[in-house]
Formats: C-alpha cells, sequence, structure tokens
C-alpha cells in the first residue's frame, strides 16, 4: 500500500512539476506577447523577482555571465547577437533589442556623428550597439544612473573591445547635462538617445535646449514612446516648431506588443 501510495504522490508531483514548466516556459510567455501590462508584468517583475531569488543574482548579472560564457571577445556583433539570444530564449530584458535595434543603426549611420549622448546605459546593450557604427575619433557619452547597471554595463563593454569609444558616467542625467561642457568640452550634440526613465525625457531635452547642447541639425531618438509610453515627450516633439518629428513603429523588445522609436530632428 505505501509504495503504491509513494508511486502515486511521486506521479502527482512530477505531473505538477510539467504543468509548471510549461506554464513558465511556454504558455505564459506566449499568451502575454499581445498584451503591453501582462507582458511588463511577467518578464519584468514576476519572472526577473522569482529568479533573483532562486539565483541569488541579478538579471543584469545573469546577462553578464551569459556574455563571457557564449560571445566572442573584442566582437562586439558577437556580444550584441548573445545578449539578444539570451533575451529571447533565456530572460526578457529591456534592451533596445534586435528589432528597434536595426532602427537605432540606421539613424546612427545616416547620422555620422562626430559627439553622441546616451541617456540610460543599463547592461550597456544599446551602448555597444551604437559604438561599434561610429565613426573613428568620436566616443559615445553614456550617463547611467544605478550604479549596479553601470558595474555590469563597464564590464560589457570592455568585453565588446569598445571600452576606447566609450565614456560611461554614472550619476542622475539632470545633474550631468549642465556638466557636458565642463567635464567633456562638448559644445553641441549631433546624436542623443533615449533610453532612461521615461518621466525623465521631456525634462532632459528641455535641459539640452536650456544648455545649448543641441544645434541646428541634431537629431534625438526615444525609445519605448508606446509602451511603456512616454505621452509628455510625444506631444512636445510632434507638436512644438523646434522640431521635425518621425515615428518608426516597431514592438516592444522581444515581443509582439506594438513600441516604437522617435526620431526629432531639432530646427533651432
Amino acid at each position: 500500500m505505501w509504495p503504491r501510495m509513494l508511486l502515486s504522490f511521486l506521479a502527482l508531483c512530477c505531473g505538477g512539476a510539467a504543468v509548471l514548466y510549461v506554464l513558465y516556459s511556454w504558455l505564459i510567455p506566449a499568451a502575454v506577447q499581445y498584451n503591453a501590462w501582462w507582458a511588463l508584468l511577467w518578464h519584468d517583475t514576476i519572472v526577473e523577482r522569482a529568479l533573483n531569488i532562486l539565483t541569488r543574482s541579478t538579471r543584469p548579472q545573469r546577462l553578464l555571465r551569459a556574455v563571457q560564457k557564449k560571445a566572442i571577445k573584442g566582437d562586439p556583433q558577437s556580444v550584441i547577437s548573445t545578449i539578444d539570444y539570451f533575451c529571447r530564449h533565456s530572460e526578457w530584458a529591456m534592451n533596445v533589442g534586435d528589432e528597434k535595434g536595426a532602427i537605432l543603426d540606421s539613424v546612427v549611420c545616416e547620422v555620422s556623428p562626430s559627439t553622441a549622448l546616451e541617456l540610460g546605459t543599463y547592461c550597456g546593450y544599446s551602448t555597444v550597439r551604437i559604438a561599434r557604427l561610429l565613426p573613428p575619433g568620436t566616443k559615445l557619452i553614456t550617463l547611467e544612473f544605478n550604479p549596479d547597471y553601470a558595474a555590469v554595463a563597464r564590464q560589457i563593454i570592455e568585453y565588446s573591445g569598445l571600452q576606447d569609444k566609450i565614456c560611461l558616467v554614472e550619476g542622475a542625467s539632470g545633474d550631468l547635462i549642465p556638466k557636458m561642457q565642463e567635464l567633456f568640452g562638448i559644445k553641441t550634440f549631433d546624436f542623443v538617445f533615449l533610453d532612461h526613465w521615461k518621466d525623465r525625457y521631456l525634462p532632459d531635452i528641455k535641459l539640452l535646449e536650456e544648455c545649448q547642447l543641441l544645434r541646428k541639425g541634431s537629431i534625438l531618438l526615444a525609445d519605448n514612446v508606446i509602451c511603456p509610453g512616454t505621452p509628455d515627450y510625444l506631444e512636445y516633439v510632434r507638436n512644438s516648431p523646434r522640431y521635425e518629428s518621425k515615428y518608426f513603429k516597431s514592438h516592444l523588445e522581444y515581443t509582439k506588443v506594438e513600441d516604437g522609436l522617435e526620431k526629432s530632428v531639432f530646427l533651432g
């Protein structure tokens, strides 16, 4: 009797584990692919917190380990591809991603900036993506508020071999933007990529204007303007006579949720 009960219990446990695995690995991720709120709740809250507890590490640290294990050192494209694979097949992360990344690439190549600024480094994915396309002699300045993210980003940047083309500065964008000329001798930026806190997009471009860090023809490219969304920023750049703005429709990184990039040309 006891062996039969034990076998039944083990079978029940195995069946429950199989159901949970299918739910976690396939059914729930597939179900949230088309819903912005559920996608962010599932990937950016539930899964991340669960894995943080189970692995006693953070998502950026897990992403870094994947790069160090799988990517070719000194090869920026290999680093980018490794992160994209990790985010599609292992653990989602809010990088700009491969689909919107192609749009970012095309804008960077179009502008061919001599001065470039990124607001929001996170783990360094978009930083590497931008820096690998910059003309010789151009250095990308990237600002990151979170010191833990910055620590991971520095290692990923170094692993990609682009550390000489990138200057990562820790601190709040609102504090650092007014110091660009003092710290780096920057008069104006040809290209600015916004991918930090969404409620900082509008205050920060107004600060760039006030500090006269934008020239006629400077290009702003803003990520996640639909999901999670930056309605005040979009209203400003689309209605201000100081900008000519265009929306590039795409999807939230590694999902089917609509998102996009807003390219805005500063008219002076």
